[in-house]
């Protein structure tokens, strides 16, 4: 891979943006290799949680903007070229959906700038921890644009309408500390090597859960962040009634009653009718 490092060691994987003197921009090669990515991790079942992190001076400065001169280009001079740019939207925003929709959670740790296209990456996670030099920024609006990739739709499930609008309209920078007090970070940390360890730290807890009960966890709380309380407890009850499993429960407690670390079989591999017989 050009644009990410991958490694996985105990059931955690760790991917690391890595094109730092290019301050971790998102050209073609970043959505092919990410798509590939996403798509490996989540057939495979091997890893059960999954950090993002990044190299050089910012986490991610967003969409590189040579990319829309060269042999991508948006036509806006006839309704049919604009009409285009409808699907090329959409397939940049699966991206970053099967990021939000893989069956492990996903723990981003952020540091620097994190800025336009970086914010739509990092709201499709579940959890985002921040140093204390990072903020988020909307650059989208800075460059004449809307926000396209996902920002304007997840950031507004995540902190207060008001801030979300503040950061849409003026392009404003958001430091970690606010970031912090709006619930967009879970913690600020005063260096990158600490909130990577503790970003680990929480992976590798994570990762001691029975996998399936956090699968089910995962698609009951997003389930819930887009439906009625009704419709969600519904949906809940027929979720517990298809993964319950009294042999995790009954593991889960004995474990914790002999003071060791439990034991639960991971998710499958999964096959697709497009792999062949």
């Amino acid at each position: 891979m050009h644009c990410f490092t991958l490694t996985e060691q105990d059931h955690v994987a760790h991917l690391v943006l890595d094109r730092p003197d290019a301050m971790n921009t998102m050209g073609p090669a970043f959505w092919r290799e990410l798509d590939e990515v996403l798509v490996r991790l989540h057939g495979a079942g091997d890893a059960r949680a999954l950090v993002i992190s990044s190299t050089g001076k910012h986490f991610s400065a967003g969409m590189a903007l040579e990319t829309f001169g060269g042999a991508i280009t948006l036509d806006d001079a006839t309704p049919e070229g604009r009409s285009a740019v409808f699907d090329l939207l959409t397939d940049m925003q699966a991206t970053f959906t099967r990021l939000e929709a893989l069956r492990m959670p996903v723990i981003a740790a952020i540091h620097g700038g994190c800025i336009g296209g970086a914010v739509d990456m990092v709201t499709a996670c579940c959890i985002r921890y921040a140093t204390a030099d990072a903020f988020f920024c909307i650059q989208e609006i800075n460059i004449g644009m809307v926000a396209d990739v996902g920002t304007l739709q997840r950031l507004p499930k995540l902190v207060p309408l008001g801030i979300v609008k503040e950061l849409a309209y003026t392009g404003r920078r958001l430091p970690a500390q606010r970031a912090l007090a709006c619930g967009l970070v879970n913690e600020v940390f005063e260096s990158q090597p600490a909130m990577l360890d503790a970003a680990m730290r929480c992976a590798k807890e994570i990762a001691a859960k029975p996998p399936v009960a956090i699968w089910g966890s995962k698609q009951a709380i997003h389930y819930a962040r887009d439906h009625s309380v009704e419709d969600s407890l519904r949906q809940m009850g027929w979720l517990q009634g298809a993964i319950w499993s009294t042999r995790h429960v009954r593991e889960a407690v004995q474990a914790m009653k002999q003071k060791r670390a439990a034991t639960f079989p991971g998710l499958p591999p999964l096959r697709s009718f497009r792999d062949g017989a």
